[in-house]
This record gives structure tokens, sequence and C-alpha cells, in this order.
């Protein structure tokens, strides 16, 4: 299978993560709409929404940057809209927008604990509840949220309360949809790496340089929520997948090209948070 002329709508997507995976579905010449609030260069982050959607079509693929914040209910609806006339229907939805705080409970901003509320669990409740009717219509349709499996050890769950939730609060919105539309044929996975990936929240927040040694591209999130995408939604959902598991299930084995700083041995990554 393939994503040529499927419809992605992804929340965030200006760059990291979310702007790997949009750039290998355009590879494919797939249709991809981003829901994001970065119009405007950020003074310490790279990239705008109007970037990656430069980098989209360069790829191969369509681009609709559309601003907004997938905590507005405005918002949202009129993004389902706007994708829905743009390219006919939606067959992908991607929860990639994420908030991280790994502040100590004590230590944590009140709005701080609000925001990662309201952009980790709500904004995948209310983007993925919102496209489930055009979903209904795809002919495979998937909903991808970029969250770990549960794990309700007290390393974890003591770690960073406040974040933790609103991890496993996507997980379970995800898990929660599949379940529920199931017999509509609408598949709901989640997506996670057992390394860290080298992105800005890494670098800013993980450890910096140090980890970002430690860690390993982008491309092999892209490449899994790819070989995710491309199955059969009727058989392949409700699950809580690790990115390195579902490329080794189709064969593929040899990380080392994945690697931030090319030839670092895979037991000198930094394990990602959440796996034990």
């Amino acid at each position: 299978m393939s994503l040529a002329g499927k419809t992605i709508l992804m929340s965030g997507g200006s760059r990291g993560i979310g702007l790997a995976i949009a750039l290998r579905a355009a590879r494919d010449g797939a249709n991809i709409a981003m829901l994001a609030k970065t119009d405007s260069p950020h003074p310490k982050l790279e990239g705008t929404i109007h970037t990656a959607a430069e980098q989209i079509r360069a790829a191969g693929g369509q681009a609709l940057p559309i601003v907004g914040d997938v905590r507005e209910d405005d918002d949202i609806t009129a993004a389902v809209l706007r994708t829905q006339g743009e390219f006919g229907g939606i067959d992908i939805v991607i929860n990639n927008a994420s908030v991280i705080d790994l502040s100590r409970s004590l230590e944590l901003n009140a709005k701080k604990y609000d925001l990662m509320q309201d952009v980790n669990v709500r904004g995948t409740f209310m983007l993925s509840r919102a496209a489930v009717p055009i979903l209904k219509d795809a002919e495979n349709p998937h909903i991808l949220s970029l969250s770990p499996p549960l794990n309700p050890s007290p390393k974890w769950l003591g770690a960073h309360t406040g974040y933790t939730l609103a991890k496993f609060g996507m997980t379970m919105v995800t898990l929660g949809l599949a379940a529920e539309f199931a017999r509509d044929g609408i598949a709901a996975n989640t997506l996670w790496p057992r390394t860290t990936i080298a992105t800005a929240a890494v670098q800013n927040l993980l450890g910096g340089d140090k980890v970002m040694a430690a860690s390993r591209t982008a491309d092999i999130y892209a490449d899994a929520a790819y070989a995710v995408l491309v199955k059969s939604a009727a058989e392949y959902t409700g699950q809580s997948l690790i990115v390195e598991d579902v490329l080794e299930a189709d064969g593929i084995t040899d990380f080392s090209g994945y690697a931030a700083i090319p030839g670092t041995p895979d037991d000198r990554l930094f394990p990602d948070i959440f796996l034990d």
C-alpha cells in the first residue's frame, strides 16, 4: 500500500517528529494539512508552518498550512472543514502536538499543567472526534497518536506526575477511540520510540547536547509511522506500538543509519521515558 493521494490532518508539524512524518508521507504524494500555531519564526525554535509546507511540497506532497490552536474548538472545526474542502476528505489524523514539562508536582506551574492537559489530552480527543464522521467514509482510515504505552510503574507515575498524566491521557483517548469506532473500520493506535529522538525537546528539556548525541533521528519515527499508516485499518488497531518493534516486524533490524551521530552503537543510545 501507499499514501499516494491520501489526506492527513496533523496537529503541529512545523518541525521535529511531526514534520519528519509529513515529509515521509509527502514522498508518496500525500496531502498534508497541518493545524499549528507557528505562523511566524520562534526565537528559539526552527521552522514555521509555512516553511514546513514548502518542504512538504518540495518532497512531492500537497500542503495545507492552517494557522490555529488545537485548544480552540472553532480552530479544530475550521481545520477539519478546510481539509475536507481542499482535498475531498480525510484519511488519517495524526495527534502530534504535545507540550512537555518534567517538573515535579510541587514545582509544576498550574498554567503549565492546564496547558499539557489541554493540548495533549483534550486536543487529541477533540481533533480526532471532529474528524471521525469524515474518516468513516475513508477507504483505510487511521488515527495515530504519538504517545507511550500505559505503564503504571511507580518509576514513571512518580517521576513527573503532571506530564505522565498528559501523555497517558493521549494514549487512553486513542485506545478508547479504537474500541468505540472499530465497527466503523477506523484504526487508532499510539506510537513511541525506545530511544530518545534528536529534537528541540530533547535538546532543551531532556539533557542537552549529551542526550542529543545519544539519540536517533526523527526519520526512524517517520518510517515507523508510515509502516503503521499503510496497514489495514480493519486489522491493525487498538495497539500501543513501539517504533523499533514496528520496523522489525517489517524486516528492518539494522537501525544504525538512524543514529544522530553516525557510528553510535545501540547500547550507547539514551532510552526514552515511560519504557522499562
